[in-house]
């Protein structure tokens, strides 16, 4: 639809999104900008999310601006006015499947001229994938990047009225948008996040380029969002941040930290509260004792290792050891016995050898997780790791894969297991694809469970009794 590109003409770069100044967080309040008029009315949306819980979040304000402009979503792709891509850029796969879907749209940009393409997330905060789309996808109408979701009424008042290109991708430490409107995908279970960025800059991660320095919302903005949820009959509210353990960190003014912020919810009259992700440099023993409080504080926790191997840890610049490691999963069990935890794991690291392989293995059998997400380690381009020599062949990292997956599994149906013939509180989320009769959903300790029961049930927490353990889930007989 665009021709040619507008004013708005900023492409991203890695040097300057690698920067720290340490500058102070400019606080941006959305109800403050008079843009929102009608132009969407009569007009549809579409979104397609890849990634993680942050880009879910994101696009649930993507979705806010975007109703608030009129629009209302489409029910299917090929009838939408707009589509727009939410991209992950976290591994290779996770990009190619966005430019492959970036090819098959343009058979509706064919039928349908007046269509606006758009691409936004983490995947355009890369050069590589701007100069790619300025050289292979002509028909994307709108970029934009994790900085600057609260622009996009400018942004498509450019395209529709203009007819020009957008593309401004910035590459800074990052500001906090409040107040932005959202349309929340869950009508009990919602996001919630309490910072932005990375500070980490783990050897292989991509995030602190494309998400920024990380910033913490001030407490009572968060206290306010749960608060209203609360109103709006929301049951569980998910904490989000790349590394929450360090939310606070960056308060110049203020002495409140993860620890503070989950001891005040707690007093809040909701029945759940979780959080991801944990670093586990950043994880101490009093934010241990206050998740050991209970209430609405979920036995939960997901806590990435990444490796067991010290010497592969240090290269990928974890900064925590094997052994610091298993001292805190040792403290989490000691003051929440019924916790659950789960990882993530990197296999086929670079220099990664057979020993230290094998220490992954052991930490895997010590910690007792309850799942995990696996993966092949994956060079993202600019980050340091992608420049390390590969020393192990693409079979040797698959059998590696495969090993560490027959032991995940049988720690998630060891962990399973333990709640046979116990009765647990199930978050129920909707019926089963296979049978209506059949409702699934969630426990405080996020087992799936599916057992039977009416439909008016959806939307509740209820009380149902485990009489089998399966590895990916739990079957139980719903009592009340």
């Amino acid at each position: 639809m665009a021709k040619e590109y507008s004013k708005y003409f900023t492409k991203p770069s890695l040097l300057d999104a690698r920067k720290r100044k340490n500058e102070e967080v400019s606080l941006i309040d959305y109800n403050n900008f008079d843009l929102i008029n009608n132009f969407g009315v009569n007009k549809t949306y579409k979104i397609n999310t890849y990634g993680c819980q942050g880009n879910e979040a994101d696009s649930e304000a993507i979705a806010g601006i975007l109703e608030k402009l009129g629009f209302t979503e489409s029910v299917e792709l090929e009838d939408a006015d707009l589509i727009i891509l939410n991209t992950c850029a976290i591994r290779e796969n996770a990009e190619n499947r966005v430019f492959g879907n970036l090819g098959n749209l343009k058979k509706y940009k064919k039928n349908n001229p007046d269509l606006i393409l758009g691409i936004c997330g983490c995947m355009p905060q890369e050069e590589k994938v701007i100069e790619k789309i300025l050289k292979s996808y002509p028909y994307v109408d709108l970029v934009f990047g994790t900085h600057n979701i609260y622009k996009l009424p400018e942004y498509l008042e450019t395209v529709l009225l203009s007819k020009e290109r957008v593309i401004e991708v910035f590459s800074q430490e990052g500001s906090i948008v409040e107040h932005m409107p959202k349309i929340r995908a869950n009508t009990k279970k919602a996001w919630v996040n309490i910072m932005y960025g990375c500070d980490e800059f783990c050897t292989y991660c991509i995030v602190p380029y494309t998400r920024g320095k990380e910033r913490s919302r001030k407490p009572e903005y968060i206290i306010e969002e749960v608060k209203e949820l609360i109103k709006e009959g929301y049951l569980e509210v998910t904490l989000l941040g790349q590394n929450v353990n360090s939310y606070g960190n960056d308060f110049t003014d203020l002495d409140y930290r993860f620890k503070d912020l989950l001891n005040d919810l707690n007093k809040l009259d909701i029945p759940r509260i979780r959080f991801t992700t944990s670093h586990p440099k950043d994880f101490d023993l009093e934010t241990v004792k206050i998740i050991a409080k209970g209430g609405n504080l979920m036995p939960y926790i997901h806590l990435p290792v990444q490796s067991g191997s010290n010497s592969v840890l240090s290269k990928m610049n974890r900064k925590y050891t094997k052994e610091s490691y298993l001292e805190l999963v040792e403290y989490i069990y000691k003051y929440i016995p019924n916790a659950s935890i789960t990882t993530d794991i990197i296999v086929g690291f670079p220099t990664e050898t057979e020993e230290d392989y094998q220490e992954t293995l052991d930490l895997v059998e010590k910690s007792r997780f309850e799942g995990a997400y696996t993966f092949i380690f994956s060079p993202r381009e600019g980050t340091p790791a992608a420049k390390y020599e590969n020393t192990l062949s693409e079979e040797t990292k698959k059998e590696r894969l495969y090993e560490l997956n027959r032991k995940i599994n049988d720690g998630y149906l060891l962990g399973n297991q333990r709640f046979e013939n116990k009765i647990v509180k199930v978050l129920v989320d909707g019926q089963s694809k296979n049978n209506s009769e059949v409702l699934a959903g969630y426990t405080e300790n996020n087992k799936l469970v599916n057992f039977k029961g009416d439909s008016s049930l959806i939307g509740s927490i209820v009380d149902v009794k485990i009489y089998e353990a399966k590895t990916w889930f739990l079957l139980g007989e719903y009592i009340g």
